[in-house]
């Protein structure tokens, strides 16, 4: 499939990318092994504040890997290593004394298959918050309200924040999933594939929320879709066999890329 951007689509791209801010993350020479296989080759590459970052190629490229590095979350699978740097905020991730539970709730992760809990939609909210010792009943109330506005959702299940997360449709369940993440105040927003399971019309929705999230947090997003990539990112980072293939602007990697592979995977010729 073919992506093309029109004139204001293109307008629109340049304005996003004109960002200029801050590193979040770095990235340098960082490489991640299962066992002897190596997932991910010699990677660098920096990631802006408050910019989308759009995380594409093929299946088994090593995004989702990559993705799940910058909370750790890979630590839990057995015989992995990794060698390089990750800073956040200028410290490396893996250092010895790096706290990875206070990572982990600086760096909120998404899932491709949305994964309420077995409780309350108030409750999925609020979990976050009471396992980080908030006892205080009014605070937590107020922080599940806001982050279910932040999710765009609070219209939609203010009348039964005590009924079950299950009785939501699944874009809702998604919704409720970023709130999770965001009432503990992260930093960053990890999303992998998180519309790859919904309609049309739930995908445009966590789209929209996406680029309202942009002003708040710096926001890495592993998609299929080529043309949700082009629609929702800054930046866009190509990945190929677990090398990086090319990264910049969301624009230039649609329109004008720079390697003939990266062309040939965008246009649809092969993945």
């Amino acid at each position: 499939m073919s992506v093309s951007l029109n004139n204001d689509e293109l307008a629109e791209a340049d304005v996003r990318n004109d960002t200029g801010g801050e590193v979040k993350i770095d990235v340098e020479r960082f490489n991640f092994y299962y066992d002897m296989f190596i997932a991910l080759k010699n990677v660098s590459m920096q990631i802006r504040r408050n910019t989308i970052t759009g995380i594409i190629g093929p299946s088994g490229c090593g995004k989702s890997t990559f993705l799940r590095c910058f909370n750790r979350m890979n630590d839990t699978i057995p015989n992995i290593k990794y060698d390089g740097k990750i800073l956040i905020g200028g410290k490396d991730i893996f250092d010895r004394d790096l706290d990875v539970v206070d990572l982990r709730r600086r760096v909120g992760m998404v899932f491709q298959k949305s994964n309420p809990f077995p409780k309350s939609i108030f409750e999925n909210v609020a979990y976050g918050l009471r396992i980080n010792g908030i006892k205080d009943k009014n605070f937590i109330a107020e922080k599940a309200e806001q982050s279910l506005k932040n999710s765009a959702l609070w219209d939609e299940v203010k009348d039964r924040l005590h009924k079950s997360a299950f009785a939501l449709s699944g874009g809702q369940q998604q919704r409720l999933c970023i709130a999770r993440a965001l009432a503990i105040e992260p930093e960053i927003l990890l999303l992998d594939e998180p519309a790859s399971a919904l309609d049309p019309i739930a995908t445009s929705k966590i789209e929209e929320l996406i680029h309202e999230l942009k002003r708040k947090y710096t926001i890495v997003i592993v998609t299929h879709n080529m043309q949700q990539a082009a629609r929702v990112s800054d930046y866009t980072a190509f990945f190929m066999l677990g090398e990086l293939i090319e990264y910049d602007v969301t624009n230039k990697i649609f329109t004008n890329p720079s390697k003939k592979i990266t062309e040939d995977y965008v246009t649809g010729r092969f993945g």
